[in-house]
Parts: structure tokens; sequence; C-alpha cells
């Protein structure tokens, strides 16, 4: 079904739930707590989904988007672990989870857009104008996400450990 092959599906299943789970945090915290019961399987099913792509990338781009989410991931949940972090380390892991999100979105919504619907898919190439828009949006989701969560966190005290 859809061209997905049995370890692409666990690749997509697997990661599906990290989309909900970060846009709740998102919502309701304005970032994406590693501390929560959320964030931790946010962690799990990132992972998942990270280490998945690379068995079965067809390009270098793949492959570069999945390293750099799993270091992106492992600095966002890393970076407050010493007990002597500063505040700064605060908004470092707010901006790397959160560009976490941003690579979770951008070859899901290119796969979506090249495979739905299966009989005349929306965009047929990677260079489609349609995707194109569709990840100027997502870019620029990140910049407004990335501006709203610094200027929130300047304003709270968030605890650091």
């Amino acid at each position: 079904m859809l061209g997905i092959s049995p370890l692409g599906w666990i690749h997509t299943l697997g990661s599906l739930p990290a989309l909900p789970l970060a846009l709740s945090m998102l919502w309701h915290h304005r970032r994406i707590d590693p501390r929560s019961t959320a964030g931790k399987a946010y962690f799990v099913f990132m992972l998942v989904g990270a280490i998945t792509v690379f068995p079965l990338a067809h390009s270098g781009m793949s492959t570069g988007i999945a390293a750099v989410t799993l270091l992106m991931l492992l600095v966002g949940f890393g970076v407050r672990i010493r007990p002597t972090a500063s505040r700064a380390a605060l908004y470092v892991e707010t901006v790397a989870l959160s560009l976490t999100v941003f690579l979770l979105l951008l070859p899901a919504v290119g796969e979506t857009l090249r495979r739905l619907p299966p009989s005349n898919p929306i965009a047929t190439t990677l260079d489609s104008p349609i995707l194109r828009v569709a990840n100027l949006a997502l870019l620029s989701g990140l910049i407004i996400g990335l501006i709203v969560q610094v200027s929130t966190l300047r304003r709270s005290r968030v605890p650091v450990p």
C-alpha cells in the first residue's frame, strides 16, 4: 500500500506519534519540555523515526536530515543534564527541539504530497511548485515559532536545574 516497505511502515508509524506530542507541548507550554512524560515519549518516537531513516534513505539529503535531527534531539535532551547548566541552556534546548519538529515535518510533508492521492499525487517531483510553497510555509512557521518561543522564555522564569 502506497509503495511503503515493512521497514517504511515501522519508520512512519514509529515516528508519527511524535507530531501530536510536539504540537500539544508547543500549544500548552510554548516549547517541548524534555522532562515531561510527553517530552520523554517524543524523544522515543523521534529516535525511532530518525534511526530508521538510515536503511530507508534513497538520497544523501534524507540521511543528512536524519543525522541533523538526531544531533538536535541529543543536544535538546542533553544540554540541561549538567547540574551547572545555565539559563542559556534552556534556550539551546528550546531551539534544538523546535528544529527537530521542523526536520520531522519537512520530509513528512514532502512524502505526503508526493504519495497522495495514490492515483494522482499532488506533487510529482521535489521541485514541484506546491512542494516549494509547503516548504516555505514550514520554514516561515519555524522562524515565527522560534521568535515566539524565545520571547516567551525571556518573559518567563522557567527554572533551570
